[in-house]
């Protein structure tokens, strides 16, 4: 797969994402680094071994302290929506705004500027022809426009989600501390 942007761009991209505290978030940067070191199609849905990059929207509601969260239709887990890289995508962060806007039919702020608000390598199940695998995410940070969204067939279920509601959704660790690291920088705190 040929892509628009460099190896070279996205390994001082991932280089300089400070996880701070987050050990999780620490050992996923160096699993990512490595794999753009070693990988022969890091952006490829279709390698295996060691995996291949994935893309994750971290979308906050316009007004209100939300993020927009999914029922996954195949994971059936909560989730933020995100997916593969395509081979027409931009950038990274535009791999994840496409796919939130597939997956929810969010309209996303195109004044607000993107950062990489979290770093998640995790396994996948398989699924027919396609074995268990890692997703070497990079979640993305973004403002939606308004609190609109659609339910659509990769999205059963939608939600703009509060901090109060995490516990019941089970939401993953790497996602809380994505949005507690994105809401930091949001807020000047970081």
């Amino acid at each position: 797969m040929t892509v628009l942007f460099s190896k070279k761009e996205v390994v001082r991209l991932v280089s300089g994402f400070d996880p701070g505290d987050d050990g999780l978030a620490s050992k996923s940067k160096d699993l990512v680094l490595c794999l753009l070191e070693h990988g022969t199609k890091p952006f490829s849905a279709r390698q295996y071994w060691p995996g291949h990059i994935t893309c994750t929207a971290l979308i906050f509601h316009p007004r209100e302290p939300r993020v927009l969260a999914i029922d996954h239709h195949r994971l059936k887990r909560w989730l933020l929506p995100g997916g593969h890289v395509e081979q027409e995508d931009p950038s990274l962060d535009m791999t994840a705004a496409r796919e939130a806007e597939e997956e929810t039919r969010v309209q996303l702020d195109k004044k607000f500027q993107t950062f990489l608000a979290g770093i998640d390598v995790h396994g996948i199940p398989p699924k027919e022809q396609t074995p268990y695998h890692l997703h070497h995410d990079l979640i993305w940070s973004f403002r939606a426009a308004t609190d609109k969204f659609e339910i659509t067939p990769e999205a059963p279920k939608v939600a703009w989600v509060h901090q109060d509601e995490w516990d019941e959704l089970d939401l993953s660790d790497s996602i809380r501390r994505s949005i507690l690291r994105a809401s930091l920088r949001l807020n000047g705190k970081r």
